[in-house]
C-alpha cells in the first residue's frame, strides 16, 4: 500500500504546519503569539458577537435535540423503484435524471422538508434505506441522483475533464486507490485510508452516499462551524481577523491562476428575505500541501497567525463535533456554508472496502447567496453544467484537482 513519501520543499517562510494537524505545535504557536504579539481584542467591523440560530449546535448533546435520521417506509422504496424503472423507459443519459424525469410524488414533500432542514435548520440529514446492494452501479447512481434531485436539483462539476476530453463531471468517488495508484499521483485524502481533517468541499450542499463501509474506522464526523465562529469571535477575535483576510489558496487543478486571494470567512448582513449568516470555506491541503501535491514554491506562504486559524478551526470543530452512523446505502446531505466535516482513518479488507459517491448540489428555492469572493468558485462549480454533457464516472478515479504533480 502506497505511503505518504512524496516530500518537496514549500514556499520559503512557510511555517512548520502539515496537512495533519498536531496538537503540541498548535499549543506552542499559541502560547508563542499570544505572549510575544500585541493581538486584536475587536472583530472585524460588521461582525457578530454571537449567531442565534438552529445551526449553532454542539455534537455532545445535539442527539438528545435532534434526530438526523429519515428512514425511507416500504412505499417510499417502492416508489424509488419505480421511478428507477420510469427514467430507464426514457433512453436518456444520466445527466437528464431529474425531479421530473425520476418521479417520486409521495416522497417529494419528505425530500423537499430535507432541504429546508439542511438550509434552515440544524443543517444536515441523512436518509437511510436506499437499496443498495441488489443494483448494479449505474442504477445506484440513477437511484442516487434521481432522489437527490427532489432535495437540490442542480448539480454540480466536480472536475472539468473525463479520459482526456472536455466535460461535466457531476459524480465523484471516494475511496482508497493506494493500493493501485502510487503516492506521489494522490494529492488528497479522499483515496487514501487517512483521516481526513476539518473542512469543506465546494458549493452549497455536500451529498455523500455509501455504497460500502469499511472493515474498520472511517467513522464520519460532522461539525458547526457556527457554533465554532461563537468560540473564536469570544475568546479569539484576531483569529477571526486573520480568516477575513485575502489568503492564497493553491489552486491544483491547473485551470486557471496557480492561487486566487480570497477570505476563508464570509460575512452576509441581514437582508429583508435572508437572515444574518457566517460561512467559512477553506480546504486546509490548499494551505499545507498533501502528498503528491505539495504547496508550491512560488505560492506565497502563510503566516504564523494564518496557521495558527487553520489548526485552531480544525481543534475547535474536533471539540464540538458530532460522529455519524453511516451505513451501507445512507444519504448524508450537508450544509457546506454552515457545517465542516471530516472522516476518521480507516482499514479495509479484500472484501469489504470504503466506498462513496459525492454529488456537490444546489437547491434554488433554499440557496444562500453567495458571497461575492466565493462567486467565481461557485461559477465554476455550477456555471455552464449541461445535461448532455454531465458524466457519472461507474468506477473510482482521481479527479483532475487532487491529482499529484506527475499527472500533470
Amino acid at each position: 500500500m502506497a505511503t505518504a513519501q512524496v516530500l518537496r520543499p514549500g514556499p520559503a517562510g512557510q511555517p512548520d504546519i502539515d496537512y495533519a494537524p498536531n496538537l503540541d505545535k498548535y499549543q506552542a504557536r499559541v502560547k508563542r503569539r499570544t505572549e510575544t504579539e500585541q493581538l486584536e481584542q475587536s472583530l472585524p467591523a460588521g461582525f457578530p458577537s454571537r449567531l442565534d440560530s438552529p445551526l449553532v449546535w454542539d455534537g455532545a448533546d445535539i442527539a438528545t435535540k435532534y434526530d438526523w435520521t429519515y428512514e425511507l417506509n416500504d412505499e417510499e422504496v417502492e416508489e424509488i423503484e419505480a421511478a428507477l424503472k420510469h427514467f430507464r423507459s426514457l433512453n436518456k443519459p444520466l445527466g437528464f435524471v431529474s425531479k421530473d424525469t425520476f418521479p417520486l410524488p409521495k416522497a417529494h414533500k419528505a425530500l423537499r422538508e430535507i432541504s429546508n432542514e439542511i438550509h434552515n435548520g440544524r443543517g444536515f440529514k441523512v436518509l437511510r434505506g436506499l437499496p443498495v446492494t441488489k443494483h448494479s452501479r449505474e442504477d445506484n447512481i440513477i437511484i442516487y441522483a434521481g432522489v437527490s434531485s427532489h432535495i437540490a436539483p442542480i448539480r454540480g462539476r466536480q472536475d472539468h475533464q473525463f479520459e482526456g476530453k472536455p466535460a461535466d463531471v457531476v459524480l465523484n468517488h471516494i475511496k482508497d486507490l493506494t493500493s493501485v495508484v502510487d503516492a506521489s499521483q494522490i494529492g488528497a485524502p479522499a483515496y487514501t485510508t487517512e483521516k481526513q481533517v476539518f473542512h469543506t468541499d465546494a458549493g452549497d450542499v455536500i451529498a455523500l452516499h455509501c455504497l460500502q463501509t469499511a472493515a474498520e474506522g472511517g467513522q464520519s464526523k460532522l461539525s458547526s462551524s457556527w457554533k465554532v465562529y461563537n468560540e473564536l469571535a469570544a475568546t479569539r477575535p484576531d483569529l477571526i481577523r486573520t480568516l477575513a483576510e485575502p489568503w492564497a489558496a493553491e489552486n491544483f487543478s491547473g485551470q486557471g491562476k496557480q492561487y486566487s486571494l480570497r477570505p476563508l470567512i464570509h460575512h452576509a448582513p441581514k437582508t429583508p428575505t435572508q437572515p444574518e449568516r457566517i460561512m467559512i470555506q477553506y480546504a486546509r491541503r490548499t494551505f499545507t500541501g498533501y502528498w503528491g501535491l505539495p504547496r508550491s514554491a512560488n505560492v506565497p506562504p502563510i503566516t504564523e497567525a494564518q496557521a495558527e486559524a487553520l489548526d485552531a478551526l480544525h481543534f475547535l470543530a474536533e471539540k464540538h463535533a458530532v460522529s455519524l452512523d453511516f451505513r451501507q446505502g445512507d444519504v448524508q446531505y450537508v450544509n457546506n456554508l454552515s457545517i465542516f466535516h471530516a472522516r476518521d482513518g480507516f482499514t479495509d479488507t479484500k472484501e469489504q472496502q470504503r466506498h462513496l459517491m459525492r454529488l456537490w448540489l444546489r437547491d434554488p428555492e433554499n440557496a444562500w447567496t453567495t458571497p461575492e469572493a466565493l462567486a467565481p468558485r461557485w461559477e465554476h462549480v455550477y456555471g455552464g453544467v449541461e445535461a448532455e454533457n454531465s458524466v457519472f464516472p461507474l468506477e473510482p478515479r482521481i479527479r483532475s484537482s487532487s491529482a499529484g504533480k506527475k499527472l500533470e
